[in-house]
């Protein structure tokens, strides 16, 4: 364990799908109008398509834009778009920011996690709404502390050994 770039089990798409589950439930939460509540639909698309850009891609990004949008009873469209922007650039950059340590990860997602809340932003402008405050920015930034976490924790499940052998180094 001392290695940082040990092998790690295959993912269970069951789990894939229960992350997904559990962080759209999180979103449904009540939370008012609060704008610096992270998404954290789009922190574990953005973790999938990182880590498993051929399990989870752009369409998956889209359905779940599509529901996300469905809950907020916004303009259809509006998440669907931004978690589609988000799931190309991830899977674009995924090769690159693996090869970092944790933390310089979240610096490289946290102007994608900006895109994935200004796309919505704009279309709401582009249709008339007006400018929201400040504390939309909030969101990104704290979606980014988050990162570390959402990395130990979804990738905890493959970093358990099979079978413990001491004669073998993986």
């Amino acid at each position: 364990m001392n290695n940082p770039h040990y092998l790690l089990r295959p993912v269970n798409p069951a789990f894939i799908a229960l992350s997904f589950l559990l962080a759209f439930l999180f979103n449904m939460m009540p939370w008012g109008r609060l704008l610096w509540i992270p998404d954290l639909v789009a922190l574990t698309l953005v973790f999938w398509n990182i880590h498993q850009p051929r399990k989870v891609g752009m369409g998956i990004a889209f359905v779940l834009g599509l529901l996300m949008d469905v809950h907020d009873a916004r303009l259809l469209g509006e998440h669907a778009m931004a978690y589609t922007l988000l799931a190309y650039f991830a899977i674009t950059i995924h090769r690159r920011v693996l090869w970092f340590p944790v933390f310089s990860q979240a610096l490289h997602i946290l102007p994608l996690l900006f895109l994935a809340h200004a796309v919505p932003v704009v279309i709401r402008l582009v249709m008339g709404a007006s400018l929201p405050d400040w504390t939309i920015a909030l969101a990104p930034v704290i979606e980014t502390m988050l990162w570390p976490l959402a990395t130990a924790l979804l990738l905890a499940p493959q970093r358990r050994p099979q079978h413990v052998d001491k004669t073998r180094p993986i």
